[in-house]
């Protein structure tokens, strides 16, 4: 799940840095918050960039790149570069967090799609920041701040760090924050593969794309036989969430930053799953399908994957391709729960 070949919204934040709007070469390091990789970064890679990226497979694209990719980073930047998320409270939290570690004197430059909020990222930054400067292209729209000085509205920052705090959710069950999938409530897909779980699963499980812990915490409530968990999870705000979430687990539980699609590190005998499948607005079956392929190479002989997608997802095929049994166990609201067994050895 590398960035896309491309990517306009890169493109464009950078189109007042390479027109010369914006100084750059200046003195002053540069912080970017949602960083991907791309040519339009390239261009700059002589310049002292600190890029943050928590989805997994960009991250390690900015470090194939030759960029250098941070976890969060204090400190003052001249520079304050954002590829805003889609979710409001996170993009404004995350515009709250550039304009603060922007230094008196420094810009703030975000950009979005047009049809992800890029009116509005301009309306909140200059909420925020004072007076901002914007331009469209290839549908999506950069704004950027006069250099930050008094302009800044200090309680309005404060308000606005606190958006995407980690928060209880579920009646207190559950750690979550806003910019996660179904981040505020259990999602129903993954609900209805709980509840189909079987007691008897057992030995060491694995959870592809495991969000915030939900379908593990239930995977140990209602299989006593299990004896490990490990999550796999390409978000690391998630992921950090899942760690606190399931503190106190009964059985050892590992927690691993990674791209499934690469595959697995080792063997199981129970994968669960409730898989991606879309990136942006459209649907890519294909992260799904590469999904299925990783539970179907780390399986033992024998091995159970219990899967749960929408209803019209078509991932029959590449299932009966990579096990022995497949059976849809249930068809409800939409979508559907699949087990599917690896083959045992004579």
């Amino acid at each position: 799940m590398a960035p896309a070949a491309d990517d306009p919204a890169l493109d464009i934040l950078l189109l007042p840095l390479a027109s010369g709007a914006v100084a750059w070469p200046a003195p002053g390091a540069t912080l970017f918050l949602h960083a991907r990789a791309g040519a339009a970064l390239q261009a700059w890679r002589g310049q002292d960039i600190a890029c943050e990226q928590g989805f997994k497979p960009w991250a390690d694209a900015l470090a194939a790149s030759g960029q250098r990719v941070v976890d969060s980073v204090p400190g003052h930047f001249q520079r304050v570069l954002v590829l805003a998320p889609r979710q409001r409270a996170e993009s404004r939290a995350l515009l709250a967090r550039a304009v603060s570690q922007a230094m008196p004197g420094g810009v703030v430059l975000a950009c979005a799609g047009n049809n992800e909020g890029a009116r509005s990222l301009q309306d909140d930054l200059a909420r925020l920041a004072g007076p901002v400067q914007a331009l469209s292209k290839r549908h999506c729209r950069v704004c950027w701040t006069a250099p930050l000085g008094e302009g800044v509205d200090r309680a309005l920052l404060d308000e606005w760090l606190a958006l995407d705090a980690p928060r209880r959710i579920a009646d207190g069950r559950f750690v979550s924050r806003p910019g996660l999938f179904a981040w505020d409530r259990i999602d129903a897909a993954s609900a209805l593969l709980a509840s189909c779980l079987p007691p008897d699963l057992a030995g060491r499980c694995a959870d592809l794309g495991a969000g915030f812990g939900y379908l593990s915490t239930e995977v140990l409530a209602r299989c006593p036989g299990i004896t490990a968990i490990d999550l796999y999870e390409a978000q690391a705000r998630a992921l950090a969430l899942a760690r606190e979430n399931l503190a106190g687990a009964r059985v050892p539980v590992g927690f691993h930053w990674h791209d499934v699609t690469t595959g697995l590190p080792q063997a199981y005998d129970v994968v669960v799953s409730n898989p991606p499948f879309h990136q942006g607005r459209a649907d890519e079956p294909a992260l799904g399908l590469a999904f299925i392929a990783a539970a179907a190479a780390a399986l033992r002989p024998g091995g159970r994957l219990w899967l749960v997608a929408n209803r019209h997802l078509p991932y029959e095929a590449a299932l009966s391709g990579g096990f022995a049994r497949v059976r849809t166990v249930r068809e409800d609201a939409g979508f559907k729960v699949i087990e599917a067994v690896k083959e045992s050895r004579p």
